[in-house]
């Protein structure tokens, strides 16, 4: 009997699995806390695999390295319910030493970052990679408040719910604390 009942609730169990898949992933992995994306004062690159979307960022700031922030990502996918990407872009640049608020065109969701340091400013400039899904990713939009409040500290900003995606991000220039 014990046997006959396992066939049976075995589909079930797989059935429910995939569906737990949807909502749920374990926590992000940075990889170990000294990988970074970039170094103080050097450029880079970052994109998230196909499919997949920046959930997590992680920044620490040193003015000793010209105010400059180190700076590491984690990506998971999309949502089955937003389809496959259908094309992906980059967004125009946000230059350095200047305030600046930007979203992603086209309904796109976050999945890079491109970045370049400008000693002359002691700031980066900024241009976001996004990706449009098949299916179109609710507006329901607004800005986090899981950001440092002060220029100099630390950040570590997750999207603690699926669904949540980062669409874009909005930065403040002071040129008295660069």
């Amino acid at each position: 009997m014990d046997l006959v009942l396992l066939w049976v609730f075995l589909p079930l169990v797989t059935v429910a699995w995939g569906q737990y898949g949807d909502y749920y992933y374990s926590p992000y992995n940075y990889g170990d806390n000294d990988e970074w994306v970039n170094v103080y004062r050097q450029g880079f690159n970052f994109q998230c695999p196909h499919g997949h979307v920046i959930v997590a960022v992680r920044s620490v700031f040193s003015k000793k390295e010209g105010s400059d922030r180190l700076w590491n990502y984690a990506c998971m996918p999309a949502a089955q319910s937003l389809g496959e990407p259908t094309e992906c872009w980059w967004e125009e640049i946000n230059r350095a030493g200047t305030e600046w608020y930007q979203t992603c065109s086209n309904n796109g969701l976050v999945a890079g970052f491109q970045s370049q340091y400008f000693p002359s400013v002691l700031d980066r400039e900024w241009q976001f990679y996004c990706c449009r899904y098949s299916r179109r990713c609710p507006y329901s939009c607004w800005l986090t408040t899981e950001y440092p409040g002060h220029y100099g500290e630390d950040m570590d900003m997750m999207m603690y719910t699926y669904d949540h995606y980062i669409r874009g991000a909005t930065t403040t220039f002071s040129a008295v604390d660069r």
